[in-house]
């Protein structure tokens, strides 16, 4: 199968693309050759690790040796996002008569939907990280007094297993107020006290595969992250109710075919016929693999059609500025037509 020849400095791109990636590299495929093109610093991993086929080559200059490479390519394409104004004037001169074409998105596009492989490793990864969101659960059930930031801090360890697994983000633990804030940094003054809310927002990378997952929850003394929560105060009990409502309904009435923004459109009207739709401030959902937000958005903009395959995450949230937010997120992938969660 032919494909178009383009280039990536993008390291999950890259990933992708040969099976390797490093911070000063340039995969570039070529209409019948891939070359990885790094410095001496990588280049004995990257002959180790690249897939085969892919030839690895040397260059203290990595754009010399690309342009080298491509002279004689008629079109070339690129993301125009990954590369300074200064590179593309340096590779138009350099190119000549090479057509480069600049596309947003154009490696995330070739990885959309994903594989039987691919979904496997996001599954492991999602259950590994609602093994953490439970430890976590443990170790806040006796943490009355505890900063938010201590808290914040704590969730690594479980996590990461000590260092077993890569962070998919910087993890979320916000408690009243502060989870108002949909990405909240974690407060070195405020405590957990009986009665607080608690949202965490977290995940990990197995095999470089991220995972997301959010929960809100009430701490009494118990503490879990179960999907039913019991809150004292009954205007925030409602909150979550509806969110809980938005997110299931739409998980549920999801279909393949749909667009981004019809998806979007179910957890909206929901929030929004609660009458706390000022309060829905972000998107519904965001694609998910090798990078934490990737294609397809499920937002009011998104035309992107959803297909089997697709893996995306499905957070609706209400965020009360100065009291409370409340948000729950979980991944779906498309399998025959309907979401299935992982």
């Amino acid at each position: 199968m032919s494909v178009n020849a383009h280039f990536t400095t993008d390291e999950n791109a890259q990933y992708f693309a040969c099976g390797y990636s490093c911070d000063h590299g340039i995969f570039l495929q070529l209409e019948d050759r891939a070359f990885f093109i790094t410095d001496a610093r990588y280049t004995l991993e990257a002959r180790q690790s690249v897939q085969a086929g892919v030839e690895v080559v040397e260059s203290a200059d990595l754009w010399t040796k690309a342009i080298e490479l491509a002279h004689k390519t008629p079109k070339l394409y690129f993301d125009k996002a990954q590369i300074s104004v200064q590179i593309y004037e340096r590779l138009a001169t350099g190119l000549g008569g090479c057509e480069l074409v600049g596309e947003i998105d154009y490696h995330r596009k070739q990885r959309i939907v994903k594989s039987e492989a691919e979904i496997a490793l996001l599954k492991r990864a999602q259950a590994l990280n609602v093994e953490a969101f439970e430890s976590f659960a443990r170790h806040v059930a006796s943490a009355q007094g505890h900063v938010e930031r201590a808290l914040q801090f704590k969730s690594k360890e479980f996590l990461t297993c000590s260092g077993a697994y890569d962070l998919s983000f910087e993890p979320i633990v916000a408690i009243n107020a502060n989870a108002a804030k949909p990405h909240a940094l974690p407060s070195p003054e405020v405590r957990l006290q009986k009665g607080d809310l608690l949202l965490a927002d977290m995940g990990i990378k197995y095999k470089r595969y991220c995972a997301d997952r959010t929960r809100t929850a009430f701490f009494d003394g118990e503490f879990s992250f179960e999907r039913t929560q019991y809150f004292k105060d009954k205007t925030l009990q409602k909150i979550y109710d509806v969110v809980r409502k938005a997110q299931e309904s739409t998980i549920e009435n999801l279909r393949a075919g749909m667009t981004g923004k019809e998806i979007d459109a179910i957890a909206r009207g929901v929030i929004a016929e609660s009458g706390y739709g000022e309060f829905f401030a972000h998107s519904t959902g965001h694609g998910i693999g090798l990078d934490i937000h990737e294609l397809p958005f499920i937002s009011p903009r998104s035309e992107t059609i959803i297909e089997e395959g697709m893996v995306f995450s499905v957070e609706p949230g209400i965020y009360i500025p100065g009291q409370y937010g409340v948000r729950i997120e979980d991944l779906v992938v498309v399998k025959h037509s309907r979401a299935e969660v992982l």
